[in-house]
């Protein structure tokens, strides 16, 4: 399986190649600056230079087994992981970009990282809890975890709009998987799509004009790897949504947030079958 880490251009409505591996990579998170991408593979974190050049090991300390739940702070300064090394069930931590030893946030597992406030101060999950999925807020030092939704169907993804005003997620409670939002209180609960497509990982553009969507066709369960994907632009409310492209994909093509600073872009992953030789 080649993996194709790429930006697509809202203006141009064209996608480049940054980098291709027949390794296994995903969920690319753009930094604050602009000057990289984190993604991981293989348990392990990289920071993908836009310049050129082949990623970089971040070091993550005792977390090898990191999943693609992972982030950066809106100041460019910390990572969020979420990893399972130590109590083999995801758990969020955090860590300086730079690399280094992980701060333990979450109590309760699994956790998986999804979200950071733009403020810095609070960090949106999916947690897992006697095998009801909801999403949970936390101080981004740790203490006590907020829950914000109870069991309506399967609860994940959340991510923070731009103004810190709404948490998007992606929720069953319906039938199909769509995308809602919430209020970082646990109030307002409101439905944004209402398509053909199970709707997932909602992501708000930091200029606050855009949502962006990953869409499986209707019948498919859950979030698998390698199938016939769709990538899905709208307004922040739901409407004007549309198809920006059709890929093949999935999970770990747009997991975390992954837009660029100014909003005019975003990255992926795309995945490509490897031809077998005869």
């Amino acid at each position: 399986m080649r993996s194709s880490v790429e930006i697509h251009t809202l203006e141009t409505g064209e996608s480049r190649v940054v980098w291709q591996t027949e390794q296994l990579v995903e969920a690319p998170n753009w930094s604050p600056d602009g000057r990289s991408l984190v993604i991981n593979g293989d348990g392990l974190l990289y920071r993908l230079p836009l310049a050129g050049g082949e990623p970089a090991l971040i070091d993550t300390g005792f977390a090898r087994t990191c999943n693609n739940d992972h982030g950066i702070s809106p100041d460019g300064k910390t990572i969020v992981i979420s990893d399972k090394t130590q109590y083999g069930a995801s758990t969020i931590y955090t860590l300086p970009a730079t690399g280094g030893q992980p701060r333990q946030i979450t109590q309760n597992r699994p956790s998986y990282w999804h979200g950071w406030s733009p403020d810095g101060k609070t960090l949106a999950y999916c947690g897992i809890r006697d095998q009801v999925f909801d999403i949970y807020t936390i101080p981004v030092d740790g203490g006590d975890e907020t829950r914000l939704t109870f069991g309506e169907g399967r609860n994940d993804g959340p991510d923070y709009s731009h103004d810190g005003e709404w948490i998007y997620f992606n929720s069953s409670r319906t039938g199909r998987m769509q995308i809602w939002r919430v209020r970082p209180d646990g109030s307002d609960v409101m439905r944004i799509t209402d398509s053909e497509f199970g709707d997932w990982f909602p992501h708000p553009s930091p200029d606050g004009k855009h949502l962006l969507v990953l869409s499986y066709d209707g019948e498919v369960f859950d979030h698998p790897r390698d199938l016939d994907v769709r990538l899905r632009l709208m307004d922040p409310d739901g409407g004007n949504a549309r198809v920006l492209f059709e890929l093949f994909g999935g999970q770990g093509t747009i997991n975390v947030p992954n837009w660029s600073p100014d909003g005019k872009a975003f990255a992926f992953v795309r995945y490509q079958p490897v031809p077998r030789e005869v």
